[in-house]
């Protein structure tokens, strides 16, 4: 190696290692002399007098009044808001419109927040309602299918007795999902099915009125039988007693003569004028009685559609 190129060489790494040292030395200076200062600035504070503090304070208020008619909206991290939230409890709370960027119920609703998030559980489960366990679900359609005639309430009870916790409304959608009818629907046909399937032996009884000219209105008792449409007129009457109507069971089964031991159902409403002894003129043949269901009025269409046909036919007579 040539003899200029060792001294330079020299003369490099000295220079280099000068001010590698040199820089080390300015670091470690500068540190001690922000430590210095705030070592004196914390000995000055806590000498300072109150009097100094509060014009402290009050220009950094005016400051930071200031600072908002230029900044706008300010956006609040939530790390901030939880730190407002806790300093908040620190200062009268009469203060807080001069202290703080937004109004007292803001503070107020972030306070109730950073407690509630102590409490918050929403990681914890999914939303919604939890499913029902499968095994309880089994059951469930196990017992509809081996009761026919029990309802989603008896099930609910039956369950109960188990010890099985499970709500009435827990089980009807239960039901509802495995395709289940209800109680009256799932031991036998629908009513539709059972009026096709019976309808030779089936008798309806109806009332329908009209109104003469002078205002006065009749009742008018009509059976129909529901496999020929074939209407029999009982009897008009401005007075429809429960006397008057057993008396006019009575004259149709005269005019059925045999014809009225075919009749196996006898389909009528729960008014007032078909009383017990109505009932057992028809039972005495073997008749079955069946009431429609309140509130129900098609499970009586047939009288009730051909009662309104009467009626109009009736007026048009007249």
């Amino acid at each position: 190696m040539p003899l200029e190129y060792s001294i330079e060489w020299l003369t490099c790494a000295v220079a280099s290692s000068f001010f590698r040292s040199w820089l080390a030395d300015r670091v470690l200076l500068k540190i001690v002399y922000l430590l210095v200062r705030r070592i004196l600035g914390l000995a000055a504070l806590v000498s300072r007098t109150d009097l100094a503090k509060d014009a402290e304070l009050l220009v950094l208020r005016h400051e930071n009044a200031v600072l908002r008619r230029h900044a706008g909206r300010v956006r609040y991290e939530p790390a901030d808001r939880a730190w407002f939230a806790a300093l908040a409890r620190l200062i009268p709370r009469s203060r807080w419109t001069e202290v703080f960027a937004v109004a007292p119920a803001t503070l107020l609703a972030w306070h109730r927040k950073l407690a509630a998030s102590k409490y918050d559980t929403s990681n914890r489960r999914k939303p919604g309602r939890p499913p029902t366990v499968p095994s309880i679900a089994r059951l469930v359609v196990r017992l509809a299918k081996e009761n026919p005639l029990w309802g989603y309430r008896r099930i609910h009870g039956e369950m109960t007795k188990l010890g099985v916790t499970v709500a009435p409304s827990t089980v009807w959608e239960i039901l509802r999902a495995a395709g289940i009818d209800p109680a009256p629907r799932r031991a036998g046909p629908t009513w539709q099915q059972f009026l096709h399937a019976q309808a030779a032996g089936i008798l309806a009884v109806d009332f329908f009125h009209v109104d003469t000219v002078l205002l006065k209105r009749l009742y008018v008792l009509v059976f129909i039988e529901h496999e020929t449409r074939r209407m029999h007129l009982g009897g008009i009457t401005a007075n429809p007693t429960g006397e008057w109507t057993v008396q006019q069971a009575r004259n149709l089964a005269l005019t059925l003569g045999e014809r009225f031991g075919d009749i196996k159902f006898l389909i009528r409403d729960r008014g007032s004028n078909f009383t017990a002894s109505f009932d057992a003129v028809f039972q005495a043949s073997g008749t079955r009685i069946l009431r429609t269901a309140a509130q129900a009025p098609r499970m009586n269409a047939t009288a009730n559609a051909w009662s309104a046909r009467c009626a109009a036919s009736f007026w048009t007579a007249c």
